[in-house]
């Protein structure tokens, strides 16, 4: 376990430090917080298959938690721990989280993870040749922290690091060729800023309200990478509440790169939260505009259901967006409450793109 440990580790050079650090501080968050009505934890089975898997199997642990000391009125925080193995020997172990801490004085979020995976390549932009399946093995780190200056207002600091390693290609393919920005190895690590305005009325199931999430990354090799560029995003998501438990939610995102940039740092679309109904990675580019929206309504007791749908447009440093090729997806979904107190939900979503459908089962609403 050790040697596993310090394998890991030696990914991220000097900052070592700042990641052990993250481990220690969410490990004590699970030592301290054991009595039932502040930590609830949910068991979540991982179970899917893709053609580049086969079958996966796994498990996760969802925990939400409430600090001692903190107000009724605090809001929760959650963590995730996941791990789950391939019948393609691929393996993915990650823990992504959100903390308000000292009645939501401090806030937190990220994810921390190790995938050993393969995934399809579709190229970047316009670029539209057959999909290209390739192996990579990566650590990534995403670490948000901020401070609470105003009510709902916060601010703080942003570092990201992915060192991101192809282990497998098709002959005579793009990456072969040399052909795919970054090429088969690449080191991202960027520092940044960050401001972050939460005015929604609960944190996993919102009814009222906005949030809104602006990020600045400058990722340099003073920074301990290996390529320079810089993202600047906007992530916006607003609920109204039509009427009793009937909530129409809307979500906007954008991000823009400018630099040399890797493929797998670029903006992507698809997957379970960014254009469901499309591949994640199916379309990828320097940047992207996002919308989406979703009406959320009760069926019975726990069980709920949404109505969804997104459209997207992608471009880049000399286009800037193409506003005439437009990216369209539209589905549905069952929703479980498996935590009463917060409105946790387990999702189930169906939908399609124009490539076809896809299905996710995951916890956590998209936005």
């Amino acid at each position: 376990m050790n040697k596993l440990l310090d394998k890991f580790l030696g990914y991220f050079g000097g900052f070592r430090p700042l990641v052990l650090a993250a481990f220690l501080f969410f490990g004590t968050v699970f030592a301290q917080e054991k009595p039932l009505k502040r930590l609830k934890i949910i068991p979540f089975p991982v179970v899917f298959y893709t053609p580049e898997t086969r079958w996966a199997f796994g498990a996760a642990l969802t925990a939400t938690v409430r600090f001692k000391g903190d107000s009724a009125w605090a809001k929760p925080s959650q963590l995730t721990l996941g791990l789950a193995y391939t019948q393609n020997k691929q393996s993915l172990a990650y823990l992504p989280f959100q903390v308000f801490y000292d009645n939501n004085r401090y806030y937190a979020y990220g994810e921390i993870g190790y995938f050993r995976y393969n995934f399809y390549y579709f190229g970047v932009g316009q670029q539209s040749p057959p999909r290209e399946l390739y192996g990579v093995d990566f650590p990534r780190v995403k670490l948000n922290f901020f401070r609470q200056v105003k009510p709902n207002l916060y601010v703080g600091l942003r570092y990201q690091f992915e060192q991101y390693d192809i282990t497998q290609t098709e002959p005579n393919g793009l990456f072969d060729k040399g052909r795919v920005p970054g090429g088969l190895s690449s080191r991202t690590s960027g520092v940044g800023l960050g401001v972050f305005w939460d005015k929604r009325d609960q944190v996993f199931f919102p009814t009222r309200g906005w949030v809104i999430d602006v990020t600045y990354l400058n990722n340099r090799p003073f920074w301990g990478g290996n390529v320079s560029f810089d993202r600047l995003g906007l992530d916006v998501s607003g609920y109204q509440l039509l009427r009793k438990n009937t909530v129409l939610a809307g979500n906007l995102f954008t991000n823009f790169t400018l630099g040399n940039a890797p493929f797998n740092m670029l903006t992507e679309l698809g997957g379970p939260k960014k254009m469901r109904g499309y591949y994640q990675g199916r379309f990828r580019d320097d940047n992207a505009v996002l919308t989406q929206a979703e009406l959320r309504f009760p069926l019975y007791k726990r069980l709920g259901a949404v109505a969804l749908g997104s459209v997207a447009w992608l471009g880049n440093q000399g286009d800037f967006v193409r506003w005439n090729d437009p990216k369209y997806a539209y589905g549905a979904g069952l929703r479980f409450t498996a935590n009463r107190r917060d409105h946790l939900n387990i999702r189930l979503d169906y939908a399609i793109g124009s490539d076809g459908g896809n299905v996710y089962f995951t916890i956590g609403e998209a936005f």
